[in-house]
């Protein structure tokens, strides 16, 4: 027996606000959801908090040093693959340049431009508190 939260994956994902513009990364073609952009993270390990998950994910995959500076939004999306929850963090990079270690691309992005963008469907509600109000 479940209540379901056992068999849900937690996620944190980073956003990476500099000079006006948001870090956003295109997946690797053979991932699931290959070459749909996110926002960079990953999977929590057992133990580890979404922050502590977060740094090691950006030092992982981008290479560079970040601290998390809070939580945008919590999001659950079931794909037919499964159920994730999404825990968006604001972050700020400390020290490193971005690179695509475990990407097909990295973009800055304005966030007026988001929605041009193929994102997971998880992703989708980062777009859209990211989007600016009118």
């Amino acid at each position: 027996m479940s209540d379901g939260r056992l068999d849900m994956l937690r996620v944190a994902a980073g956003v990476l606000i500099e000079d006006e513009r948001v870090l956003i990364a295109r997946r690797l073609p053979d991932r699931r959801e290959g070459l749909k952009w996110e926002f960079p993270g990953g999977k929590l390990e057992p133990g580890e908090t979404p922050e502590e998950c977060l740094v090691r994910e950006l030092a992982e995959e981008l290479g560079i040093e970040a601290r998390v500076l809070g939580l945008l939004l919590t999001t659950v999306h079931t794909y037919v693959w499964g159920t994730i929850e999404l825990l968006a963090l604001r972050v700020e990079r400390l020290a490193g340049e971005p690179a695509p270690r475990d990407h097909a691309e990295l973009r800055w992005v304005a966030p007026a431009e988001l929605a041009r963008y193929d994102f997971t469907a998880a992703d989708l509600a980062i777009v859209r508190a990211l989007e600016p109000r009118s």
